[in-house]
């Protein structure tokens, strides 16, 4: 019987490790810095002598998808920016999104400037007639209404833009509950905002204490630092835990902890 449950044991083993190389090596790559350190890779963990970015592991396919996206290009990422929409609800998850890689441009009604919090003017690199198509959309907290409230803003959502995820911040989640993506679902919004949001989605699921909520193809998030929560979560589940934690200690945000936050499970 010890011989046989030995045998056993080496044979699980070897699955493993024929299915570990089958994925490939591991190797230690930096996160992508637009430099041409990012195609090289390391045999051992530490920090990229060119660029000084941390190295992660990750296998050659791996690293290959964090850094052209998926079909061989770059994930693109719309920002829907509304006059006085809140700085830090997208800032925070630009920071994210570039320090992984992705093609982030920003899109509003118009192209005319509109302004941050009454304090820093924005002009939008498109607008909704001329906005190109997304991987991922994502809307902010700060005067959301505007935003939810225009037709035209909800027929280029649902009508215009096929992307494989949305993402809203705080009051962004407005938004999406005006163009029915968040019915039948379990959201969020900011703390102050639960009970109007219960009012603007009657068939969604609205939760509080919770600092995001991931539906798939929605996602969530309370109100601005859970932003950058919810945008290294969706890095996590598109690129590794690595990655995340990676661009979380670049930023300096130690706030994030892998893990939080609720995943629906289908």
């Amino acid at each position: 019987m010890k011989i046989k449950s030995l045998l056993l044991v080496l044979a699980i083993l070897s699955i493993c490790t024929l299915n570990l190389f089958a994925q490939g090596p591991l190797k230690y790559y930096c996160l992508p810095c637009n430099s041409d350190c990012d195609k090289i890779a390391f045999d051992k963990p530490g920090k990229c002598p060119h660029c000084g970015m941390g190295l992660i592991g990750q296998t050659e396919d791996q690293h290959n998808k964090l850094l052209e996206g998926k079909k061989g290009k770059k994930l693109k990422v719309a920002f829907y920016l509304q006059n006085n929409v809140e700085i830090l609800d997208f800032a925070g998850p630009l920071e994210v999104l570039s320090y992984a890689g992705m093609d982030i441009f920003t899109v509003s009604k118009t192209t005319d400037p509109i302004t941050t919090q009454r304090v820093v003017k924005v002009i939008p690199q498109y607008s909704i007639a001329n906005a190109p198509q997304a991987d991922i959309v994502m809307f902010f907290g700060g005067n959301a209404g505007e935003a939810a409230d225009d037709p035209a803003v909800i027929d280029w959502l649902t009508q215009k833009q096929k992307p494989q995820y949305f993402v809203s911040v705080c009051t962004g989640a407005f938004v999406l509950a005006k163009a029915g993506l968040l019915d039948d679902k379990s959201v969020t919004t900011f703390h102050l905002s639960i009970d109007e949001l219960k009012k603007a989605a009657p068939k969604a699921k609205v939760l509080s204490d919770v600092r995001f909520v991931d539906n798939g193809m929605v996602i969530t998030t309370a109100g601005i630092s859970a932003g950058i929560d919810g945008t290294l979560h969706l890095v996590a589940k598109l690129y590794g835990d690595d990655a995340a934690k990676e661009i979380a200690a670049y930023m300096e945000y130690d706030k994030w902890i892998p893990g939080q936050g609720l995943v629906m499970k289908k």
